[in-house]
């Protein structure tokens, strides 16, 4: 005999988005949930537990989620806040749906925002952080993994602070795996990421609602320019957006008495790991065997395999999330049924952290539609923490299981690599390297994440001389000399291809000054 308040299910969600008005980000996360509790009026004063999911790019309050309840007039006993990280939104309802199978929690309330267009337009400046109104009152609890070392010393010295230009180098480490200059990996992303703009096209909340061709995402123009090697801005998650969503779990018996269980959606099962935190000292760059480890420990708690899977949406706020997410899973890139069904954060809209919250909601109304199974991902910091979750139209038979991740998570750990800093000198192998350019198109900074002679990994930037010369250029493979403080590097040795390339931009090879 099934036990139905034991049962965990998604029983409504709610999305919103603003063009053209000025909103705060509790404006969205009071609509969102609006929306998410019309379909669920009987869950109002049923609801325990307020989660609001944290901005990054916006003004937030302190006490969002003690805000929302008093907006909506709900009274639950819990209200908290988490720390960063795209992975957060999925963690919440896999945590959710634990205390559900648990007997300790009937129904609760998970939502988020952001309002970047509005802050911008109100004239706040964007940045990568979590501003808060000091006039909010007291501050909610925080909850979720921490984002301490995140970044090393290693990354902070050589200035590798901001996503957009840390994902760059897990792509040139996956093109130079697969044989790819910058330029041909840049088609190859066109392709890849083509069907995520057709996907949101169709979605009613997507951001941008014109599809773009390979061609336009992949080739450099004007209104396209190349940000860092191998991304073009149309690969890049789009922040500056007013988007909100929300989600109401609970026990099935709680949707079924509130009279919605006929549309409940259920958690089959979910995971969570970290990588390597620092991605200097990850042992693979071209690959996430954290992914993999939630990824398999959720599909095996939930008594399936990948075959078993209709619909995923995979965190795509850069395309190396994209592939590194799907081929640890197990996944073709051109799997005929997709990748997606949100449509992706440069297309569907980067709202922060929130954007799985956007996904699980899309997710819900897919398996109304078209019954079956879900799989999706979220995704925090520098591919770090990892969020997967399952869910199916039907319940699973053996209930709800999280998947255990706790061998995983010391092999990965255990892993990880020794890293050099201040004392960095002498001969390295390049693993990875972008070219970061401005919106001149000029090269701002050419880091690399390499090898040296002695096993121990540096980040390091290139030194002196014209670094125009490394415009479309891949290091990775390059033999390359670190030395000084913070670690600068001079090539020694360039990879196969590499020369060819510094020849079709018309410079000579990198000079020997600086650096060591």
């Amino acid at each position: 005999m099934i036990d139905e308040e034991r049962i965990p299910v998604v029983a409504a969600a709610g999305q919103t988005l603003e063009r053209d008005e000025i909103v705060s980000t509790e404006d969205l996360v009071e609509r969102a949930s609006r929306a998410a509790l019309d379909e669920a009026a009987a869950l109002a004063s049923r609801i325990g537990r307020v989660s609001v999911v944290s901005t990054i790019f916006s003004p937030s309050v302190a006490n969002g989620a003690t805000d929302v309840s008093r907006r909506l007039g709900i009274a639950p006993d819990v209200t908290e806040v988490t720390t960063a990280g795209g992975n957060t939104p999925q963690w919440l309802v896999t945590r959710a749906a634990e205390d559900i199978a648990a007997g300790r929690l009937g129904a609760t309330l998970i939502a988020g925002a952001e309002s970047t267009r509005s802050a911008r337009a109100a004239g706040a400046q964007q940045g990568l952080i979590q501003r808060k109104d000091d006039d909010a009152g007291d501050a909610d609890p925080i909850v979720g993994a921490s984002q301490d070392g995140m970044l090393s010393a290693a990354e902070i010295q050589v200035r590798l602070f901001l996503p957009a230009q840390v994902y760059p180098l897990f792509e040139s480490a996956l093109a130079a795996r697969d044989g790819r200059s910058f330029g041909e990996q840049r088609g190859f992303l066109g392709t890849l990421m083509a069907p995520f703009a057709r996907v949101a096209a169709s979605h009613p909340y997507a951001w941008f609602r014109d599809p773009v061709s390979p061609g336009d995402i992949a080739t450099p123009s004007e209104s396209n320019r190349i940000t860092a090697e191998p991304y073009t801005k149309r690969m890049n998650a789009f922040p500056n957006v007013d988007l909100g969503a929300a989600l109401v779990v609970c026990s099935l018996a709680e949707a079924r008495r509130a009279g919605i269980a006929d549309g409940a959606v259920f958690v089959w099962s979910g995971a969570d790991t970290a990588e390597v935190l620092a991605p200097t000292a990850r042992p693979n760059l071209a690959a996430s065997p954290a992914i993999a480890a939630a990824g398999a420990r959720a599909l095996g708690a939930a008594g399936i395999n990948i075959d078993d899977i209709d619909h995923f949406d995979f965190y795509s706020c850069f395309p190396s999330a994209v592939q590194l997410g799907a081929e640890a899973i197990g996944l073709a890139l051109d799997d005929r049924r997709g990748l997606t069904v949100t449509g992706g954060l440069p297309y569907f809209g980067g709202p922060g952290n929130n954007y799985p919250t956007h996904s699980i909601a899309t997710i819900v109304s897919v398996l109304r539609e078209q019954p079956g199974k879900a799989l999706i991902t979220g995704l925090g910091g520098f591919v770090t923490k990892h969020a997967v979750g399952i869910y199916g139209s039907e319940p699973p038979p053996d209930g709800f299981r999280r998947g255990d991740t706790r061998g995983d998570q010391k092999c990965i750990d255990e892993a990880g690599l020794d890293v050099a800093l201040s004392d960095a000198d002498g001969e390295a192998t390049v693993e990875a390297s972008t070219v970061v350019y401005g919106a001149g198109g000029r090269v701002e900074s050419v880091p690399v994440i390499a090898t040296l002679d002695d096993g121990r990994r540096v980040a390091a930037l290139a030194s002196g001389g014209d670094l125009e010369q490394f415009k479309g250029v891949s290091l990775v493979g390059a033999r390359i000399r670190v030395g000084g403080s913070p670690p600068s590097f001079r090539v020694e040795e360039l990879a196969p291809g590499a020369e060819a390339g510094l020849r079709r931009h018309g410079a000579s090879s990198p000079g020997r000054e600086g650096g060591g």
